[in-house]
């Protein structure tokens, strides 16, 4: 019997196919095979009229790529669709079984959470059919975000030249907006701290002033701070001294979020590039048995660990580090949380990452490592830290000074290398005992603003506020730094701590949308947005309803923007057009910027800007799917972004941020020749073999007539 598999990734192919084995064919779709349709009222692809039924059609860069698929399915017996298990890969499985001809209620779909041989073979014993309550969830969202990104993206760059807009992005755009706001409405204080450096046994230690006639310190200016230097010139008394025993908790297993967040905060890794190398250790990397994942799916906000893993993770911790490090461990997963499977977690607790090491990349290795240790001191005990306050006081003056020393190490025996704990030890003292000490010194401080967002504090606002959803997270922070309306950069000479700053072109963008779409472009309606498409996944909700509700209260609010939201004048260049004499002025394309006559149509004078020095590739850890080589993230010469294969020329391969394949003109016409060379040559060959059929035939006959 044949079986076909179609799964999305090459790389996934080739370790699934290992462990299927002989009688199954394991293809890929190369991600998604087709897309609402460019066309119809407002090229939506959706008519609205008609209960937003959607229109697909296929991807231009997937057509050979279907028309394989078809060929293989209609020569195997049983059609297996293995997409990623969640919402974006049930929406691909439905898009093939469309595109194929498979019967919807038959198809066998397939679903594992890792790519391991025994977590595939069990999932090929239970197929299922495509979950269709999935599929309208997601294309709900698909709609609802064609309808905002066209609409309101024309809108916005017709009157104020913005590239695009979204329901998520602009939402991310406003939170970063509004923080800066924050930050330059925000008056400093001054206030001022006084501390007193001691030193016991050759041990110096400092206390910091705490109280004033047992009231907290709160010293606004110099003279309340010279005070307190005028009342501390005598010897200081150890008035009290306590002692308190803290444990620190293991820490909850990574979920989406948050391996995005402590990714960029310790390993200094941005979302993009985390989630790409996830994606790689998910799919498989040969560690000497062959291609196998190392992960699980990265995609989940779920704590839940399987008993399989919590058991084998057991005995590995009471072997490794005694039976004292063991731990209990509970999952907690918040409100809205998709328990579908589990939390990020090492498929084989046997593949310590120093034993595999050698068959990774060293960012590989430091991703994996991190996932590895953190869910194995999710089954850990709690650190236990003897905590130590010192008070000396002198005239109604109290100083503090603490101490922390750890006791036990529990979890933090795996985990210690991502942990900024460390020792305090202060010199032993007695209650009653006085010292002197060697310094008293005040400073001057003032408040500061509220700090800007990294892409970790982002992502976990968003989080926090259901924004969105963790596998969003990565592509919104790039929307909006490619469309130009946020810069990640530090803020601080020598700081690699990189924040968001807005454009003007970006607090633009969020004004006009705060002006006329503050009903629906805010946290509140996005955040109960997700939560009717949960409903819908659930089965709880209808997806037409949704749209429809959301679209009439959008529709009104569209309307009156373009009447009346005021409509900007290009820039002025400063000079004037050699064509004409009008003036020239700067304008945007798909390419990038330009300089265009302000006469235009009429004239048509055009000039590109000069050039800038060129940006240098950047990586981006994700693998190209013709040759395997990494794709990196280039600037074109039109000023927009685009990945392309690091082994070009050899490698030709291309595709937008989207994901996307681009073809150039160059290789579309070469193909196209190749094409008609082909033809030509397939002509002749066919020709040839009827001559040499003719010449054939006449020389037997020949022969048999010698002969007779």
């Amino acid at each position: 019997m044949k079986n076909l598999v179609i799964v999305e990734s090459p790389s996934k192919s080739k370790t699934i196919g290992k462990y299927l084995g002989e009688g199954y064919t394991v293809v890929s779709s190369k991600g998604h095979i087709r897309d609402l349709a460019i066309k119809g009222k407002d090229g939506l692809g959706v008519d609205v009229d008609n209960n937003f039924e959607a229109t697909y059609q296929i991807s231009k860069d997937k057509k050979e790529t279907v028309k394989e698929l078809k060929k293989l399915a209609g020569e195997s017996d049983y059609v297996y669709l293995a997409t990623d298990p969640d919402r974006e890969g049930e929406a691909i499985s439905w898009h093939l079984a469309q595109e194929l001809g498979l019967d919807e209620s038959l198809v066998d779909r397939v679903t594992f959470h890792e790519i391991t041989k025994n977590a595939v073979k069990e999932a090929f014993q239970q197929p299922r059919t495509i979950d269709m309550n999935l599929v309208h969830s997601q294309e709900t969202r698909r709609i609802l975000d064609r309808i905002i990104g066209f609409k309101l993206s024309k809108l916005l760059n017709n009157k104020i030249k913005s590239k695009s807009a979204g329901r998520v992005q602009s939402v991310a755009l406003k939170l970063i907006v509004e923080k800066e706001k924050e930050i330059k409405a925000f008056i400093p204080e001054e206030y001022w701290e006084v501390e007193a450096e001691f030193k016991k046994k050759n041990k110096k230690f400092t206390a910091r002033l705490a109280k004033v006639d047992g009231k907290k310190a709160s010293l606004k200016n110099e003279e309340d701070a010279m005070r307190v230097i005028e009342g501390t010139k005598g010897a200081f008394t150890v008035s009290n001294i306590k002692t308190t025993k803290t444990k620190g908790k293991a820490l909850l297993p990574f979920i989406t979020s948050t391996l995005q967040q402590e990714a960029s905060t310790k390993l200094g890794f941005s979302a993009r590039r985390t989630m790409s190398i996830a994606q790689i250790l998910y799919e498989g990397i040969d560690v000497g048995n062959g291609s196998e994942g190392l992960i699980t799916y990265m995609r989940t906000d779920s704590t839940r660990l399987s008993n399989l893993y919590t058991s084998g993770a057991r005995d590995f911790i009471e072997k490794e580090y005694g039976k004292e490090y063991l731990g209990s461990y509970h999952a907690h997963n918040d409100d809205g949380a998709q328990d579908a499977h589990e939390a990020i977690r090492p498929t084989n607790i046997a593949y310590t990452p120093e034993s595999i090491k050698s068959h990774l990349t060293n960012e590989q290795y430091k991703l994996y490592k991190f996932i590895y240790y953190r869910a194995l001191a999710s089954q850990m005990a709690p650190s236990a830290f003897d905590k130590v306050t010192v008070t000396l006081s002198q005239n109604a003056f109290d100083f503090t000074a603490n101490g922390s020393v750890l006791a036990f190490d529990g979890y933090l025996k795996a985990y210690g290398d991502y942990s900024s704990n460390k020792d305090t030890i202060l010199p032993s003292m007695e209650e009653g005992e006085t010292m002197d000490a060697q310094s008293v010194t005040p400073s001057q401080h003032f408040t500061e603003p509220p700090k800007r967002y990294t892409e970790a504090t982002l992502i976990k606002k968003l989080e926090e506020d259901g924004i969105g959803r963790p596998s969003t997270y990565a592509m919104i922070i790039d929307t909006i730094q490619q469309r130009g309306y946020v810069t990640l950069a530090p803020v601080a000479e020598k700081s690699r701590t990189k924040f968001f700053t807005p454009t003007e072109q970006g607090e633009l963008t969020t004004e006009k949308l705060d002006q006329y779409f503050s009903s629906i472009i805010n946290v509140s309606y996005t955040k109960d947005m997700e939560t009717e498409l949960d409903e819908i996944a659930e089965g709880k909700r209808e997806e037409v309803p949704t749209l429809r509700s959301f679209y009439d209260k959008f529709t009104p609010l569209l309307e009156v923007a373009y009447d009346k939201m005021e409509k900007i004048a290009p820039e002025k260049v400063g000079e004037i057009c050699p064509e004409c004499g009008g003036e020239l002025v700067y304008r945007n394309s798909r390419y990038g910027k330009f300089i265009s006559c302000s006469n235009f149509p009429q004239c048509k004078y055009t000039r590109s800007l000069e050039n800038k020095e060129k940006e240098k590739p950047e990586p981006t850890g994700k693998m190209c799917p013709e040759c395997g080589s990494e794709l990196l993230k280039r600037k074109s010469r039109f000023g927009t972004y685009f990945l392309g294969c690091s082994a070009f020329p050899k490698c030709r391969y291309m595709e937008n941020l989207e994901g996307e394949r681009i073809v150039s003109k160059k290789d579309k016409e070469k193909s196209s020749s190749t094409k008609k060379t082909t033809k030509k040559t397939a002509a002749k060959k066919s020709a040839a073999k009827k001559t040499t059929a003719k010449k054939t035939t006449a020389k037997k006959t020949t022969k048999k007539k010698v002969s007779e």
